[in-house]
């Protein structure tokens, strides 16, 4: 597989920031997807995102976890809801085990990532 390169004006365009999920909830009919609330601090506020973490992550486990989220990506409808955003995550090549990204310290939400 040949990886295509992009220029870094691209990645300039990119806006990841820290979040940390506020609510999580279940969306009616979806086995896969939660419906979480991702508080990104004052400049941004709150964002719904829906993600495919169902199998790998319980509701407990995430409420209050800081992630990583790629913020300006465009809106997109799944099961009836408005996504927001995009959380990052590690996926292996079988796709059964997924690891949410994370800052490795504390780190106030909000913050760029770069």
């Amino acid at each position: 597989m040949t990886e295509e390169t992009i220029n870094f004006s691209y990645w300039e365009k990119i806006n990841l920031r820290v979040g940390q999920i506020a609510e999580v909830e279940d969306i009616e009919g979806a086995d896969k997807l939660y419906k979480l609330t991702v508080d990104l601090g004052k400049e941004i506020g709150k964002r719904t995102v829906c993600a495919g973490l169902k199998k790998h992550y319980s509701k407990k486990e995430l409420k209050g976890k800081k992630i990583i989220l790629f913020v300006n990506l465009a809106p997109r409808k799944l099961k009836g809801i408005e996504s927001q955003g995009m959380v990052l995550a590690a996926v292996n090549e079988k796709e059964d085990k997924v690891i949410l990204l994370a800052p490795e310290k504390d780190m106030e939400i909000g913050s760029k990532v770069r």
